[in-house]
């Protein structure tokens, strides 16, 4: 080993005087930490009391080092690469289910439509006892996961236990691909819908596929739904808002310490439809390429957008090879719509050792104007034209599913019916509820509530300060209405639990697809655009026209 560093060193050396790289004082510095780290793998290796594992700890120092950066500059070990295939392309070999961990074993929480698991058998709520021959107990799911993955072509036999009775199903692995567009229908007969997961090389042709699709039943009207959507190729993103605006149309720029990454990304190609009406929704969880696509769209005044603030995500990466099979994933710049703003929200570079990014100061944001002459900020992510506000989740609701008694009581009912009624409209009568209500409250969980712990700080301050005596009486009688109860709460937050256990059971029968579809008739953000594509002199008043 120490004849090895000192090559490496060597070479390194070498290296940085035939580059210039070290040059100046930041080369410098760049050496010192090479040697330094060199000798301490050597001291490592020659005198640490247990043998170490310099694969390991090289992965860890690597992960520790970036983590001062950003998020989203990140080291692919060649034993990670199945990630990176993952994120760019939407496949992976596999199953194609989802699972979770209940206690010491992991359990299917949804087959995909059509994939492998649900051709050979498996069923949400499925306990999974071993998967070829190796025990799954105590396994993290991530273990479990990677014991379910694989070559296409290959087999497995996955022992699972059912209602009581253990059942051995053989699954051939095929390459599972997670669709980019996993809905797309008519909401009305002229209002189109498409929803995007996600931005991988395939995501604009599934979308023009879909686009298409509608149009040829008569869309006169386009619901786009990027809510969720954490983003992925920027080229895609582009693609995306070319079927709506004019060839030659400056979408998006990027702008980096490197010269070379100074580029503009124009509209190629002829649009799909220039003048469809179009309304995006976002939320909080879209981010990069989705504020891309809402972006633009909105700084082009050729969308109205719905829905929450978006995530803020106005940084670049780009995926270099490295040796042995391994990549890195860098931020190499910053992008910015056409209006000349950039959405992102922190500031990740001046934190000074493990404190929290901080969003960019008020007084450094920007206003930007469109064509039609609207105002648009930049730091703060893609504010929507139409803000609607989510109704926050009781933590009753919080708890049920957390306790895992929503998902298992779905896994019941679905056991027990053979069939439900349409996706669009299931909806678990009073009778039903009650059911459920009486299964629930047999169960042991808990929860609580903001109010009930906002209470207890009231209390203690009125303590400290000596008004007790004073708000004694009025807070026993708070204390007994705000303190759970899981018969009130049940009947309290009745509407809320049926909407979502309702949806967990339809997708027992429906799969995602039906998920999507019964879940239209509580969604609120659907209703604004449908309103908005109801009355096209507010949609037009919207973008300034």
């Amino acid at each position: 080993m120490k004849g090895l560093s000192k090559n490496i060193f060597s070479l390194l050396f070498v290296t940085f005087v035939s580059t210039g790289s070290f040059g100046q004082s930041n080369g410098f510095e760049e050496l010192k930490a090479l040697e330094l780290m060199d000798l301490i793998f050597e001291q490592l290796e020659t005198n640490y009391v247990d043998e170490i594992k310099p694969g390991e700890m090289n992965k860890t120092a690597i992960d520790a080092m970036l983590k001062e950066l950003d998020p989203y500059t990140v080291y692919y070990h060649e034993a990670n690469i199945e990630d990176y295939r993952l994120m760019t392309t939407g496949q992976y070999g596999g199953v194609g289910a989802t699972i979770q961990k209940q206690d010491e074993y992991s359990y299917i929480t949804e087959p995909f439509e059509g994939s492998p698991s649900q051709k050979s058998g498996v069923k949400a709520g499925d306990k999974i006892l071993s998967i070829e021959g190796n025990d799954m107990k105590g396994k993290t799911s991530e273990d479990v996961t990677t014991f379910l993955k694989g070559p296409k072509g290959t087999s497995i036999d996955v022992v699972i236990e059912r209602n009581g009775e253990k059942q051995t199903l053989k699954i051939t692995r095929d390459e599972i691909k997670f669709p980019d567009v996993p809905y797309f229908g008519m909401l009305t007969e002229n209002v189109g819908y498409i929803s995007l997961n996600s931005f991988t090389q395939t995501a604009s042709q599934e979308v023009i596929t879909a686009f298409n699709d509608l149009k040829s039943k008569g869309m006169k009207q386009l619901i786009f739904d990027l809510r969720g959507n954490g983003g992925g190729l920027l080229i895609e993103a582009v693609h995306i808002v070319n079927m709506f605006v004019k060839k030659g149309q400056t979408v998006v720029t990027t702008r980096g310490r490197i010269p070379e990454e100074n580029k503009t990304y124009a509209t190629q190609r002829p649009p799909t439809d220039l003048e469809i009406p179009v309304i995006v929704l976002v939320d909080k969880g879209s981010a990069s390429a989705s504020e891309i696509v809402s972006g633009s769209l909105q700084d082009l005044d050729r969308a109205v957008i719905i829905g929450q603030t978006s995530y803020g995500k106005g940084l670049v990466q780009r995926t270099y090879d490295l040796k042995y099979g391994s990549k890195i994933k860098l931020t190499i710049s910053k992008y910015y719509t056409p209006s000349g703003r950039c959405v992102q929200r922190l500031e990740y570079y001046d934190r000074e050792g493990a404190e929290k990014p901080k969003e960019i100061a008020d007084s450094l944001l920007k206003t930007f104007t469109t064509p039609n002459g609207r105002k648009v900020i930049d730091g703060r992510g893609i504010e929507p034209d139409v803000e609607v506000n989510l109704p926050t989740l009781s933590s009753l609701l919080a708890g049920l599913v957390v306790s895992n008694i929503v998902f298992n009581y779905a896994t019941d009912y679905a056991r027990a019916h053979d069939k439900i009624g349409d996706a669009k409209t299931f909806k678990l009568t009073e009778e039903e509820y009650q059911a459920f209500a009486t299964y629930a409250k047999s169960k042991e969980f808990k929860y609580t509530n903001n109010s009930l712990e906002e209470l207890k700080k009231v209390k203690e301050k009125a303590e400290k300060e000596g008004y007790w005596e004073d708000i004694k009486n009025d807070y026993e009688e708070m204390l007994l209405i705000l303190t759970p109860s899981k018969e009130r709460d049940l009947e309290k937050f009745k509407v809320e639990i049926n909407e979502y256990l309702s949806n967990e059971i339809v997708s027992r029968y429906y799969y995602q697809k039906g998920r999507r579809e019964q879940a239209f008739q509580y969604d609120d953000e659907v209703k604004k655009a449908l309103e908005i594509f109801n009355d096209m002199k507010q949609y037009n008043t919207i973008l300034g026209k």
